[in-house]
């Protein structure tokens, strides 16, 4: 651990206890272990902590860069680590996942009970025709019956393409247009706020307009009449209740690079991808990266308060807890809904240890205030996480203050759907700053360069770059090998590294800052000023909860800033706080980022994932094409 005096900036240190606790004490000795022999490193984690129905025959196999191959030879399937081999010990009598729908009402699977409903159900796929390598869509609430079809899914060998519940039509059209899926999975429909989110009505629009599936399965949740199509839609609980649905189904046996799921992109940049996952790679990636970066114990209660419809949910709700043989804490409904301190009374009521959440979530319950948190016992919580966006230094110190009450370190990780798992991230042991995601995990080289691949100069902002391939990576976008290449791996192609499209700079101790999306720079008279920055500076004014911020063209500057607030409770908008506001902004960061405009916004357009879209603004300020708004939260 880097020395108190070294430190440079705001620095809160892990206590001596959390350090000893924890999985990984000493970051530097196991990074350098990871950079000495990266394939050695891989290899040795990956033949201590998984079954393989065989061994491989190379770690890692380089031949045909960008399309990389891990575990290569080897025959696993992620299904039989997260289940089937926990069926022989004590840990199939532990909970697995307990889950809390908006009503209130609760259910808890057990290892053993959850290896029975997805064994069942992978039965049912099986005798409607699904097998491996075909491709199935799913399209459900936050729902115990989601994370079966997933599993149930793999454990066939065939990929799960999940499309978010709050989807339109014509985004799950396209999803399943572009995927081919001939099974579609759904529910009549989905709690959220006391109102029903009618999926199953969203559904048949989508699939009247999709010839090419055959079969649709509904799960029973809301209990309202939907349309059911004679031949073509079946009720999940019939044939769950058939003698077909068999409990003791097989695993396919599956190569360690045979496709796991494909899930499209938010589509910041335009059109979705469909990013291609793998079972071997992306299995240990995940899992490791669980385990150290959240100290993973037996006796954790873990809540990643994600959707399985985005990478979050995939990698940290379904696939790494239950790899480590975990109990998951699942939540249906909104964090807010019926009152703001829904999930502070979860937590105390299931005593969860772990909280893992966005920080669009964090500054959406900071607008509350104190009051809410400090009605619940929060005691039980050890370790909080952060991930979809950078996170304000403001809103990490009233997340650490108010819900961790300075005791619990922030894991404030950075990945990507590409990525498959957390990339950079701290760990308990780790000497934390508010507003960076730290250094990268072991294995993984970042750098932050130029427009020629030179390293910039502390401090100095310039393109993330990852130097090195990873076991859980995506190994191309489904249908169009040549887009990937372009996407990620063409600016730098000469020195072999991958572009994730942030921009990013490291301080004098090598953390990494991530300022935002290389098109979320706004460059104004000749400066480059990252939106991230601008709107943390407007959510450090008392009165922001949120905030965004975009370029719009201008003659004499190139760029103009306009700034969107939503008010926190108690404040009213006003030409005086706008003013107001701008002027705090050239007061934290000087006169060239001061706003042009500040309006005053009830709502902004997010991402599930929480990212703010900040394109759709800038077209509809421009009175543009907003594009693909498929993945918007609303």
């Amino acid at each position: 651990m880097a020395e108190k005096q070294q430190m440079v900036g705001e620095v809160y240190y892990p206590t001596p206890e959390v350090i000893t606790q924890a999985h990984i004490k000493n970051y530097e000795a196991v990074y350098a272990e990871a950079q000495a022999d990266l394939a050695a490193f891989w290899g040795k984690i990956a033949a201590a902590n998984f079954e393989w129905f065989k061994p491989w025959e190379t770690v890692l196999d380089e031949s045909n860069a960008p399309f990389y191959k891990w575990f290569t030879g080897a025959k696993v399937n992620i299904v039989h680590n997260a289940l089937d081999r926990h069926q022989r010990t004590a840990t199939r009598n532990k909970a697995a996942l307990i889950f809390e729908g908006e009503a209130g009402d609760t259910r808890t699977y057990t290892y053993q009970q959850l290896h029975y409903e997805v064994s069942k159900f992978a039965s049912i796929l099986r005798s409607m025709g699904v097998k491996k390598g075909d491709r199935v869509t799913i399209y459900m609430g936050r729902i115990p019956e989601l994370m079966i079809a997933m599993l149930a899914c793999a454990k066939v060998g065939a990929m799960h393409s999940v499309v978010y519940g709050g989807f339109s039509t014509e985004a799950l059209h396209g999803r399943i247009e572009d995927s081919q899926s001939r099974l579609v999975i759904t529910c009549d429909g989905a709690w959220l706020r006391g109102e029903i989110v009618p999926l199953k009505n969203i559904t048949d629009e989508a699939v009247n307009r999709s010839p090419v599936v055959e079969n649709v399965i509904v799960v029973k949740r809301t209990g309202q009449d939907v349309h059911m199509e004679h031949g073509r839609d079946h009720w999940y609980h019939d044939l769950m209740a058939l003698d077909i649905a068999n409990p003791n189904a097989s695993t396919e046996v599956m190569d360690a690079e045979d496709p796991l799921f494909i899930l499209y992109t938010s589509g910041t940049t335009g059109r979705p991808k469909a990013i291609l996952h793998t079972h071997g790679g992306y299995m240990v990636g995940t899992a490791t990266t669980l385990k150290w970066v959240f100290d993973i114990k037996p006796e954790d209660v873990w809540w990643c308060a994600a959707d399985p419809g985005w990478i979050t949910g995939h990698s940290y709700i379904v696939y790494a807890p239950l790899l480590l043989g975990a109990t998951s804490f699942m939540y249906e409904g909104a964090p807010t809904h019926p009152y703001p301190d829904r999930w502070w009374q979860l937590i105390a009521k299931y005593r969860v240890t772990i909280l893992y959440t966005a920080p669009t979530a964090i500054r959406g319950l900071m607008r509350f205030g104190e009051a809410w948190p400090e009605k619940h016992d929060l005691s039980s919580l050890r370790l909080l996480g952060s991930v979809g966006e950078p996170i304000n230094p403001e809103a990490w110190k009233w997340y650490y203050r108010v819900i961790g009450k300075e005791r619990c370190p922030i894991m404030d990780t950075w990945w990507q759907t590409e990525t498959g798992a957390f990339m950079i991230t701290p760990m308990p042991c780790v000497p934390l700053k508010p507003g960076s995601g730290t250094r990268p995990f072991p294995g993984v080289e970042v750098d932050v360069v130029d427009e020629d691949g030179n390293s910039v100069k502390a401090n100095e902002e310039g393109f993330l770059v990852i130097k090195n391939p990873w076991p859980s990576m995506l190994r191309t976008i489904l249908g169009d090998p040549d887009r990937y290449v372009q996407q990620y791996w063409s600016r730098y192609s000469e020195q072999g590294w991958y572009l994730p499209g942030d921009s990013a700079r490291k301080d004098e101790d090598g953390y990494i800052w991530i300022i935002g999306r290389i098109d979320d720079v706004i460059k104004v008279s000749g400066y480059r000023l990252g939106t991230a920055e601008i709107e943390s500076a407007l959510v450090s004014h008392p009165a922001v909860a949120e905030a965004a911020a975009i370029g719009i063209p201008d003659e004499l500057r190139g760029n103009i800033i306009k700034g969107f607030v939503i008010l926190r409770q108690g404040y009213e908008p006003s030409d005086k706080l706008s003013h107001e506001l701008r002027d705090h902004v050239g007061h934290e960061m000087g006169p060239i980022a001061k706003p042009s405009t500040v309006d005053f916004v009830t709502s902004l357009p997010k991402t599930r994932s929480g990212k703010i879209m900040r394109r759709v603004l800038r077209a509809q300020v421009l009175g543009q094409d907003v594009g693909d708004t498929s993945t918007l939260e609303e």
